[in-house]
């Protein structure tokens, strides 16, 4: 949830999670089907589904506000979306290179990564009903 928010996936239905059973063990599948989708607002993003009590925004103060539900305390979810962020502004580039990704196209995607608006505050709810 806090990946697809960080890189913009808008394309984050549940169609896009499952679970391998092995045996009596559950474990979420390795990450398919992630689009970056760069675009016009800086200040706000929604993912394609309700992520927190603001409904679809994705942004941190939204997906903190959900921490309870992971069995975290919103100060340890604080710490892991902080480290996530830090890590997808810091490789992202590197890693679309790496895997072939052309300068111009990573130019284009660019502002998909942590985009500005998922540090701010959101002042009025938005009902997403």
């Amino acid at each position: 949830m806090c990946f697809n928010a960080l890189i913009s996936n808008t394309d984050d239905h549940p169609r896009n999670h499952a679970i391998i059973v092995k045996a009596r063990d559950w474990r979420l599948s390795p990450a398919y089907d992630l689009t970056p989708t760069p675009q016009v607002s800086l200040e706000r993003r929604d993912l394609a589904m309700v992520c927190g009590d603001l409904g679809r925004f994705a942004n941190a103060r939204n997906l903190l506000s959900q921490s309870a539900r992971f069995l975290l305390s919103e100060g340890d979810a604080g710490s892991i979306v902080e480290a996530m962020k830090d890590r997808v502004k810091g490789t992202w580039y590197d890693v679309a290179r790496r895997v072939g990704v052309a300068e111009k196209d990573c130019e284009r995607i660019a502002s998909a990564f942590v985009y500005p608006g998922f540090d701010l505050e959101q002042i009025h709810p938005v009902n997403d009903d």
